[in-house]
This record gives C-alpha cells, structure tokens and sequence, in this order.
C-alpha cells in the first residue's frame, strides 16, 4: 500500500514531541485533576514568567503566565508534558466540540475505560459521549469515549484489544 505524502515523514529535521499546553481558568486545579485522575507527575519548578522576550514570542503585550508542566503516564522523565498555565488576562473560548477546527482534545490509553470513566468523573470531570466499541481492520477492538476535564476541555480515553 502506498503510503499518502502528508503521513511520510520528513528525515531532514529532527524533532522530538515535547508538550501540549492548555490554558486554564485554575492552573492549579486543573493540574490537580491530572495528577488525580491519570497519575500525571509535576516536572520541574512551577513557572511564573513575563517580559519581553514572552511578549515577543507570544505576540501580546504584558503577558505573565502561571503553571506547572506534568510528565504524561507511561514515559519516563524525559517524556512529554501537559502544560498547563493561566496568563494574567485568559482569552474566552467557545465551549468544546468533538468537530471544532483545530486541536480538540487529548488521549490517554487506559487499561480499563470504565474505572479511567470512574476516575474522570469523581475529581470533577464530565461525559461528553458514551463507550464505544468497534473493531478496527488490522488494529483489533478499539474502544473509547470523550470526556472532559473539570474547565471543559475534551480527554478520549481509549483501550484497544490489538489483534
């Protein structure tokens, strides 16, 4: 099978997958369901960042942000990071959609969708969806279903019987 251009990858450059970011209301609640609900792990120090080399990168003016970076379950120290921050004035975002352009939501991989369901709900997340099960052609049962996080951004939580 011939594999589509836009899913080869370029060997030229080399990058290393490092962070998602997510912008809460409550940097330290949101980092709190984290821990709790999937064993994410602080790294390194809290941030606390302004300047102008922050209102260059960003493209604001005055910007401070707030937060911490979580290591993601099964990588090691080195692995990638939620990162989770507040900037001194958040933005407003429209409420989440399973079809919004753009990034949507996280996945972790779980061993049992009904606890990892169990656990989401009880520090504060919520149902987006409902389990679902399909098999896949070459890649097994798959199953999953979308939640959210306590400030309403989209998790998948996913298991898969692989063949």
């Amino acid at each position: 099978m011939e594999q589509h251009p836009a899913l080869e990858g370029d060997t030229d450059l080399k990058a290393r997958y490092i962070h998602t970011n997510i912008i809460a209301r409550d940097w330290r609640a949101l980092a709190a369901f984290y821990r709790e609900a999937f064993g994410c792990r602080p790294s390194g120090p809290e941030r606390d960042a302004s300047g102008e080399w922050l209102d260059r990168g960003t493209g604001l003016s005055g910007a401070r942000i707030r937060g911490a970076h979580l290591l993601l379950p099964g990588h090691g120290e080195g692995g990638p990071t939620l990162e989770i921050f507040a900037y001194s004035e958040n933005a407003p975002r429209p409420g989440p959609g399973a079809n919004r352009e753009g990034i949507t939501h996280i996945a972790f991989e779980v061993d049992d969708i009904e606890e990892a369901l169990k656990r989401v709900l009880e520090h504060g997340g919520a149902l987006l969806g409902e389990i679902s099960r399909a098999g896949v052609e070459g890649a097994g049962t798959f199953t999953f279903v979308y939640v959210t996080d306590p400030e309403g951004n989209i998790i998948e939580l996913q298991s898969r019987a692989r063949p």
